[in-house]
């Protein structure tokens, strides 16, 4: 099954030991085998490094990983589903423009329904560059996001964080759906199934949220529940929306055999 790892902080960080136990994840502790992939901020703007090869044997990855400073990360290994092709632009994340901003987005599941969901956009405001569920999702999700994020906040939380919960909680109905998702400024994390949150407050190195598939180190972890979405900026949580109650209840007890992006 594909894993995501995302990283918000308050400050520049250097995330070695994390990205290299998450490496393992890409062929030797886990069978994620067909790609990985980094996005991460650096002067304000994402850099993105993926290739279509497991990361544990990955000396592009390894250099990436002893050498990134950054306050926002999103990366992940992939299990070929859907298309089961390794290609360059079938691997994780994906970036696309919309709203004036930049997106990353990266997903672990299987949602074959979000290519037709995408495909009826009478607008969309991107067109997937490859043949993925996920990227399709990714689309989706900024088409709906386009309507919401010029909506003014009526009390705290923006608007477009509630639209995208309950279009995520909609979209995980018809499979799997866990992503992380970012504009550059917020670190925003969708948790269907299978997705851990560990949160640093305070203290001499700041604040800094680390979101997994699955733990990474021995420090307490949390599990999402399900139909959970968070948003953090600069490693604080900022929101919490869940999905309403039917979808959340249709999550939990979906049983999709099909569960890798």
């Amino acid at each position: 099954m594909c894993e995501l790892l995302g990283i918000s902080s308050s400050r520049s960080m250097n995330a070695q030991d994390l990205l290299h136990e998450f490496r393992r994840r890409g062929g030797e502790t886990a069978d994620n085998t067909d790609g990985w992939g980094m996005a991460f901020l650096r002067d304000d703007r994402f850099v993105l490094h993926k290739e279509p090869l497991p990361a544990v044997h990955s000396h592009g990855y390894v250099e990436l990983a002893d050498s990134v400073q950054t306050d926002l990360l999103i990366a992940h290994v992939r299990k070929a589903r859907l298309p089961r092709v390794n290609t360059l632009v079938n691997t994780h994340p994906f970036r696309h423009h919309c709203c004036g901003r930049d997106w990353v987005f990266a997903h672990n599941g299987l949602v074959p329904e979000a290519i037709a969901l995408a495909r009826r956009a009478t607008q969309p405001p991107c067109t997937p560059a490859g043949e993925t569920d996920s990227e399709h999702a990714f689309c989706h999700l900024l088409e709906n996001i386009s309507q919401h994020i010029h909506e003014p906040p009526a009390s705290g939380l923006e608007p477009w964080f509630e639209a995208l919960a309950a279009l995520s909680g909609m979209i995980a109905t018809h499979g799997k759906f866990n992503f992380l998702i970012s504009d550059g400024v917020y670190l925003i994390a969708y948790g269907h199934d299978r997705l851990h949150y560990c949160e640093h407050v305070g203290g001499g190195k700041g604040e800094a949220a680390w979101i997994a598939t699955e733990p990474l180190t021995a420090e307490p972890w949390q599990a999402f529940e399900a139909g959970e979405l968070r948003v953090y900026h600069r490693g604080r949580l900022i929101g919490r929306v869940m999905t309403p109650h039917a979808a959340v209840s249709s999550l939990a007890s979906n049983n999709h055999p099909l569960n890798a992006a």
